[in-house]
């Protein structure tokens, strides 16, 4: 039972975020500063929104890395977590007006940039800055945790934050919402939007659970005359109760699209083989080799798969759904009939199908 015990408390001494904890005025005096707007903020913010939407437009990684690092959004998002952990309203609604219109300046640069630039394919980038998952979900999560727990040290934690930045990417889905909006993709938009939204709720509420876990001391001036009474105090923490549970009934609700998301993306996983990605157990191409091997005995194999074709009239990067055949020998145009209405039995979104004989391919 002792040893016990003393594993216990040793276990409780490890996680002790107390240990080297600034002091709460210190934490708070941060949080506040880091959150506020002002001419240099401003400065910074635009100039992170055109780095990034010149590295979302071009394919460059680095160019959204570095707005990351200047992006000042994460200040607003981490005020609004200080003020849910200590129910301070009043600043709860200055960080909230405030990172909504960083949002806007971000919305309308982005979408005048995207506008105006000859670069009109969607990058990769832009898809990946545009689509949220349960990955990104967790992401920002423990990045809000990380943030805050750096924050909250003695030492300075600019070399912390910074990483948390670039980890939890708060910019680069901003701008593809400007993407979108420049070229009247409401779908690409929104999805871009939602994945912005879910990184900058998870983010405050991994931060919101290092600030309640160091126990930051609630704001009981209610009614802000500048005193505090115990009535006030006890009416603050019925009320942090409350808003909390609200919030976090909040954060789930928005999540389950999230999940949803998640879900498909691992249904659809794919086995990669050269430019052609085979889907699998989808099209059903057991079966069909089965009968193919009936009404062509010099098969060889037979696949389909999903592969990326660029349309350079509409200038998009669209998927097509390809069926390959191979055979030991050339096919009569007869035969590739046949085979071609047979595989469209089972494959009813097909864009093509592609005949190749063994040893001729390249």
């Amino acid at each position: 039972m002792q040893h016990q015990q003393d594993f216990g408390q040793r276990v409780r001494r490890v996680f002790d975020l107390s240990r080297g904890r600034a002091k709460y005025t210190t934490i708070h005096e941060r949080i506040v500063s880091g959150a506020r707007i002002d001419g240099i903020h401003l400065c910074q913010l635009g100039a992170a929104i055109l780095i990034a939407s010149v590295g979302l437009n071009t394919d460059s990684t680095p160019a959204i890395i570095g707005a990351m690092l200047i992006c000042p959004l994460m200040g607003s998002v981490l005020a609004i977590s200080c003020a849910v952990a200590t129910m301070d309203m009043r600043l709860f609604h200055r960080a909230l007006s405030g990172l909504v219109l960083q949002t806007c300046i971000g919305l309308l640069t982005s979408t005048i940039y995207f506008r105006l630039s000859p670069l009109s394919t969607q990058t990769s980038e832009l898809l990946t800055n545009s689509s949220a998952t349960i990955w990104d979900l967790l992401i920002a999560l423990v990045g809000g945790f990380a943030g805050a727990l750096g924050l909250s040290r003695r030492q300075e934690p600019a070399t912390l934050v910074s990483g948390v930045a670039v980890a939890t990417a708060l910019m680069p889905p901003l701008c593809s919402v400007g993407y979108g909006a420049a070229h009247g993709d409401l779908i690409f938009a929104l999805s871009a939007l939602y994945e912005y939204l879910i990184n900058v709720l998870f983010i405050a509420f991994g931060a919101t659970v290092v600030l309640l876990w160091l126990r930051m001391p609630l704001v009981g001036d209610l009614d802000g005359d500048g005193r505090e009474d115990e009535e006030e105090k006890e009416r603050a923490a019925r009320e942090s109760h409350s808003f909390r549970h609200r919030l976090a009934l909040v954060l789930l609700i928005f999540a389950l699209p999230c999940g949803y998301f998640s879900v498909q993306v691992v249904k659809s996983s794919i086995v990669e083989k050269g430019t052609v990605f085979e889907v699998i157990d989808t099209y059903d191409t057991e079966q069909v080799t089965q009968e193919l091997d009936i009404i062509c005995p010099g098969l060889t194999s037979y696949r389909v798969g999903v592969e990326d074709s660029y349309d350079a009239e509409s200038d998009i990067l669209e998927q097509r759904v390809v069926a390959t055949v191979e055979t030991k020998e050339e096919l009569s145009d007869a035969r590739k009939g046949e085979v071609e209405a047979l595989i469209r039995l089972h494959v009813a979104d097909l864009d093509e199908v592609s005949f190749v004989v063994e040893g001729e391919q390249d």
